[in-house]
């Protein structure tokens, strides 16, 4: 019968696997590539990072979890997808066939577009396990003789709740240290203002992300475009709301974390019809590649435009439960397919988010992503920071297990007292 196969194994690709393996009978082949044999959760590596969390509690072996589903696994990268052909060439020169693929990637992570950024240059990043944990190393290097931070996300980022999350948190961790009165920080955006998020913000973020930012006794530059990084120094072009140069900024800092932009993977940025210009593939309302009729794909891999037009670039976020929907959709939609059925599900584009903030956090909820919405909420509490944690365990929990169960819907939303989202 059919083989599908699926591009990715993180929070988008495993989901994707159990809910396949649900609704679809034995004779039906699914295998998982990923180019690591590890699952890591993502959303902790802030935490990592100064030390709060250990690599071992946010990440399991992928192999055991799948096979006990029945679901096959190869820990390889891919060099290249024949489309055409319906073949994956993997990282040993050897051929995948498939009958459906699930791209399910995640994000190429594009330092290379700031000269000096990144792990291979002069600034840090919590965008993998492995990243989360080189920081903290240098964090550790950092306290025996602290100094000014900069911190933030670059021109074309999408993801800018992490580098919120790891400014409070890194904030609050010099606190515990009695380190914070030797750490003048900054935080440097590509957002138009403080708390956009990529969304047009969300309710009263504007307003309570910059309270929170003063409290915390950390200054800000939007409108920020980074030009270049060099040893110790980073420098950077603000602008006005028209796009004219406002300011050039000479930073010195000690420690930096800068997150990305992202761009799509190379090998599907480059079959050619699949992707945007960016490497994103575009998809129809049904996960479905509007070129190749057999694949699909979910997660940040996805093409999703900008909310709006803003002097630095900024990207669109794709949330855990859009993604899940995502998930949910491109499942039905393949088994209706072998069923000689037309697809009709779709994904959501609702947001939201959880974001941790040391002790604190806040939760926004954005129906849907793009404005005018049905719901615009924002909310502050301590009980954030209890619901993200309690939320990082469930989850780990339900992918150990296998189950297909929607995550978002039924746990998060439970945790932020709503009960549905579709409405």
């Amino acid at each position: 019968m059919a083989h599908i196969v699926i591009l990715g194994a993180g929070t988008g690709g495993m989901p994707a696997a159990y809910e396949l393996r649900a609704l679809l009978d034995r004779s039906h082949r699914i295998t998982v590539v990923n180019a690591v044999d590890y699952f890591q959760f993502v959303p902790s590596n802030p935490w990592v990072a100064v030390g709060w969390r250990e690599r071992a509690a946010i990440t399991f072996p992928i192999r055991p979890h799948l096979e006990r589903k029945g679901i096959e696994f190869v820990a390889q990268a891919v060099r290249r997808v024949d489309a055409a052909g319906n073949q994956l060439e993997l990282e040993d020169g050897s051929g995948l066939d498939y009958d459906y693929l699930v791209i399910a990637t995640g994000p190429k992570l594009a330092f290379d577009e700031v000269p000096g950024a990144g792990p291979g240059g002069h600034t840090h990043s919590i965008c993998t396990v492995d990243h989360a944990e080189k920081t903290f190393a240098a964090y550790q290097r950092f306290l025996e003789q602290p100094g000014p931070v900069v911190l933030g996300a670059m021109a074309g980022a999408s993801c800018y709740g992490p580098a919120y999350e790891f400014a409070f948190i890194l904030s609050k961790d010099l606190q515990r240290r009695r380190l914070r009165n030797k750490v003048p920080i900054t935080f440097v955006t590509s957002e138009p203002y403080i708390g956009h998020l990529g969304l047009g913000g969300v309710g009263d973020s504007k307003s309570m992300l910059e309270s929170e930012l003063r409290n915390s006794h950390i200054k800000w530059i939007t409108n920020a475009r980074v030009s270049r990084v060099e040893a110790g120094r980073m420098f950077v072009t603000e602008l006005d709301e028209r796009g004219v140069e406002r300011q050039q900024h000479e930073l010195p800092f000690d420690f930096s974390m800068m997150l990305p932009a992202f761009k799509g993977v190379d090998a599907i940025a480059q079959v050619e019809g699949l992707c945007n210009p960016r490497g994103f593939v575009l998809v129809d309302e049904h996960q479905r590649s509007k070129k190749y009729h057999n694949i699909f794909a979910v997660g940040v891999c996805i093409a999703i435009p900008p909310i709006e037009a803003t002097p630095v670039p900024t990207g669109a976020p794709k949330t855990g439960y859009m993604i899940e929907t995502m998930v949910a959709a491109t499942a039905r939609n393949i088994a209706a397919d072998l069923q000689g059925q037309p697809a009709t599900a779709k994904g959501s584009w609702n947001a939201i988010c959880l974001a941790d903030m040391g002790d604190t956090g806040v939760a926004f909820v954005a129906l849907p992503q793009i404005p005018p919405r049905n719901v615009n909420w924002f909310k502050k509490g301590k009980w954030v920071h209890v619901a993200k944690v309690a939320f990082e365990k469930y989850f780990l929990y339900k992918m150990k297990i296998g189950s297909s169960e929607p995550f978002y819907e039924r746990s998060m939303l439970k945790l932020l007292g709503i009960e549905r989202l579709d409405h």
